[in-house]
């Protein structure tokens, strides 16, 4: 008995690391195009964009949601952000489900584990989810609801002091406060939100001269590294949560939950349940992905599957911050129009695809423990370069290398210390943050030498 369960427990663990082996090249190179778009796509004007409630406005949401971060917890209090600055309420849900749905990391996760056919799947309804939900709201919304509690929430954060962090929206904490030169005191969320921001104002350069200086892969690998930060518990507790899932759960457990059949019935019973076990599973973000893969290897249906994927941002720990946030009135009208458009969605899926004959057949496949997770193959080389590319942006991080220093490269307008290379033009001596920017001063040293080398001569610092 007790070998038996011993084996059991090491078959889930092969199962669930030998699942992020195979998955862990398009999460990290996911995340890495993620990073460059956060640093190097501007969104300063995010929320002034998303006021209006019209196609327009979904539009840009649906885009900015796709550009920005795959975890539903950094979704939802970004999305407070954009709301409380005065986005329609239309638009920053569609954010939401866009920033967890639509992302880069997500997609190449699902389909390296699922397929290319869910693939599709969760970018096509992906659209369908938003344009579902917009409808749904514009029928359902009660009269001034979310104006109001927009008001309460101003009113609430002005009174306990509460501020947004400039970089990511999320909500500031007072251990990281800067104050301007202005006068105005500005709080973030971590300490790498606090550099992000410093780097921002140093930095003048386009992200081409960015990419050629340490300061530009610094802001990178500080990225990078929040990125991780917000979502590797999802992930790594997705991955073994769904090996324990496609051991120890029994199958009779699925065919009570999920009916069995062809009728619309039992598509449409499938995305409910489908929807609704995800609301209990407490797994969100991108480590819905692997728990995904034991509901198919569990032989659910397609609808219930997509369903599932679809539904991470009404898990119980993500509506609790609904509550928090909005209120108990608000959040259960998120949960409500949020379960009709997944379910929905996973339902039409369903529909469309057989339609085009394009359902995948589980039956053709490996199981999961018939599969061998770590060979000599395509998966371990493009993890070799992914790893490698990950520890090259830490070890930037890590090391410092281009981070906030006293003084500022003439060229990029990053911030350097006296230990990088410089040169003496006139009466002054420049920093500068690699030999590129040196060269390009020293070719042009007219054009650049219109500034006191040192920070607090700039007039934009802390």
């Amino acid at each position: 008995m007790v070998v038996a369960l011993a084996d059991s427990v090491f078959e889930a663990l092969r199962i669930g690391i030998g699942f992020l082996w195979t998955a862990a090249w398009a999460i990290i190179m996911g995340l890495f195009v993620t990073s460059l778009v956060q640093v190097y796509v501007s969104k300063e004007r995010m929320a002034d964009v998303l006021g209006e409630g019209d196609l327009r406005g979904l539009t840009k949401a649906t885009v900015f949601g796709a550009a920005s971060s795959g975890c539903s917890f950094g979704a939802v209090a970004i999305g407070k952000g954009l709301f409380k600055k005065g986005a329609h309420a239309v638009n920053f849900l569609a954010f939401m489900f866009a920033s967890t749905n639509l992302i880069v990391e997500l997609g190449l996760m699902i389909w390296i584990l699922l397929g290319w056919e869910f693939l599709v799947a969760e970018l096509l309804g992906g659209l369908i989810l938003i344009v579902v939900m917009a409808g749904i709201v514009h029928v359902t919304l009660p009269e001034n609801l979310f104006d109001r509690v927009r008001d309460e929430i101003t009113r609430h954060d002005h009174e306990a002091g509460i501020t947004e962090d400039p970089t990511c929206g999320m909500e500031g904490r007072a251990e990281y406060t800067l104050t301007t030169d202005g006068g105005e005191t500005v709080q973030f969320c971590s300490k790498g939100c606090m550099e992000t921001y410093q780097q921002e104002l140093a930095s003048r350069g386009g992200w081409r001269e960015e990419l050629l200086s340490w300061g530009g892969w610094y802001k990178l690998g500080n990225q990078y590294r929040k990125e991780w930060s917000m979502i590797w518990k999802d992930v790594v507790a997705g991955f073994l949560i769904s090996g324990f899932v496609i051991v120890f759960v029994p199958q009779w457990i699925w065919n009570t939950l999920f009916l069995q059949g062809d009728s619309l019935f039992v598509t449409a019973q499938n995305a409910v349940v489908g929807v609704a076990i995800a609301v209990i599973s407490f797994v969100g973000s991108m480590g819905n992905v692997p728990f995904a893969v034991a509901l198919w290897g569990g032989g659910i249906s397609f609808a219930g599957v997509i369903a599932f994927v679809y539904a991470d941002l009404i898990t119980i720990p993500v509506l609790n911050v609904y509550r928090k946030y909005y209120g108990w009135k608000i959040m259960l009208y998120i949960l409500g129009v949020f379960f009709v458009t997944m379910a929905f969605t996973g339902f039409l899926m369903e529909l469309i695809f057989d339609a085009f004959g394009i359902i995948p057949n589980l039956a053709s496949g490996q199981t999961a423990t018939e599969r061998t997770y770590f060979e000599l193959n395509y998966t371990f080389y493009l993890n070799g370069i992914a790893f490698a590319v990950s520890g090259f942006l830490l070890y930037v991080y890590s090391r410092g290398l281009g981070a906030p220093g006293q003084y500022r490269d003439p060229v990029c307008g990053m911030r350097t210390d006296d230990s990088e290379p410089s040169t003496t033009y006139g009466d002054e001596t420049y920093y500068f943050c690699s030999d590129y920017c040196k060269q390009t001063f020293e070719g042009e040293p007219e054009r650049f030498a219109d500034s006191s080398p040192m920070v607090d001569a700039h007039g934009h610092d802390h």
